[in-house]
């Protein structure tokens, strides 16, 4: 399992993704501000985790054949038929011998097929999810977010469920991470939202509104 963390959690008309920013090599940190949710087109983004060269790569392969794509047809594929097409491109590679140590959560937003959560692991099993996560952080989340999630979720509250996950992984996991960088797509495509952080997160600021 992966020493980062990736988050995702659908609401009725948004999607939000939440990652780390550590990069590290074996027990060695090597920087803070490294960037794991990546646009794919106006409204798909991807958080990846595993092999640093393998995600850089790999999500770059899938940006442009989404891009090129809308040249060919004039119009993005939505979440599901890019999550499909991922999830088929990473399970053809692990027959090669250039199989990619990537797990990916892709999220996105369709006027027609609303939001979308993909879960997404290195063998290119997929499913559409309503919240999810990988890496050892996300081993402290899965009982907040079944606890809280609902589908009438609005974004300030996802915001405040981002954050119980965040403050719980720096209470209980050994590794630092110290601060995660949160994204997210709507009908008005994607956006980045306030860093939670040390700085940003204390008790009193984490509320819900059920």
């Amino acid at each position: 399992m992966a020493m980062e963390t990736i988050l995702g959690i659908k609401g009725p008309d948004f999607v939000m993704l939440a990652s780390d920013t550590m990069q590290a090599k074996s027990l060695v940190f090597m920087k803070d501000d490294q960037s794991k949710i990546h646009r794919l087109s106006d409204f798909n983004i991807m958080a990846t985790v595993g092999d640093g060269g393998d995600t850089i790569q790999f999500t770059d392969f899938i940006s442009k054949n989404l891009h090129l794509y809308k040249i060919s047809h004039g119009y993005h594929l939505s979440a599901k038929s890019a999550a499909h097409f991922t999830r088929k491109t990473l399970a053809d590679y692990i027959r090669t011998n250039t199989r990619y140590q990537v797990a990916m959560l892709l999220a996105g937003y369709d006027a027609v097929e609303g939001p979308d959560l993909h879960y997404i692991d290195s063998y290119g099993a997929a499913q559409s999810i309503n919240h999810a996560g990988h890496g050892w952080g996300s081993m402290f989340c899965g009982s907040i977010l079944q606890r809280y999630w609902n589908s009438r979720l609005s974004q300030a509250d996802a915001y405040s469920l981002m954050k119980m996950c965040v403050l719980e992984i720096q209470r209980r996991l050994i590794i630092n991470q110290r601060n995660f960088e949160v994204y997210v797509v709507d009908s008005k495509g994607m956006r980045k939202m306030e860093a939670i952080n040390p700085g940003s997160l204390n008790k009193e600021s984490i509320s819900l509104s059920w």
